[in-house]
């Protein structure tokens, strides 16, 4: 279910399943479409320190840098969204730029075969292999 930039999300009403281990196999899902949007936020979001308390129906941000706090009090959609996809490329350490073709041996997305949803999940998923 993508984000509605313009609507406050209800993250009661989202399903919280568990995440995948942050590792190469997940990594190759993400770039494959195979792991959903909302699930690929979900990975990000707990990777850059967002925690939502079901109990409480608020978000804990203890752990998020004062960095990605003052732009997103609240997790955003990084697929369906392009500014927060824009911050996370220019939070890549330069020498993790080339992480998914030189580790992963990832080639990019054919021409025709590619959209801005590929684009935001191969930022994703390469903003991922700096922290694996």
């Amino acid at each position: 279910m993508p984000l509605d930039p313009d609507r406050p999300v209800e993250y009661a009403s989202l399903t919280w399943p568990p995440l995948p281990a942050l590792n190469t196999d997940t990594i190759w899902a993400i770039l494959n479409k195979e792991i959903p949007d909302m699930v690929v936020n979900q990975i990000l979001w707990q990777a850059l320190g967002y925690r939502f308390d079901t109990a409480t129906q608020l978000w804990d941000t203890s752990l998020v840098s004062a960095e990605w706090l003052t732009d997103y009090p609240q997790p955003p959609d990084f697929i369906a969204g392009r500014p927060a996809s824009v911050k996370l490329t220019r939070s890549i350490l330069p020498e993790h730029k080339q992480l998914l073709k030189e580790k992963l041996g990832f080639k990019g997305y054919k021409i025709g075969e590619f959209g801005p949803a590929e684009t935001r999940r191969a930022t994703a998923a390469n903003w991922l292999m700096g922290h694996v």
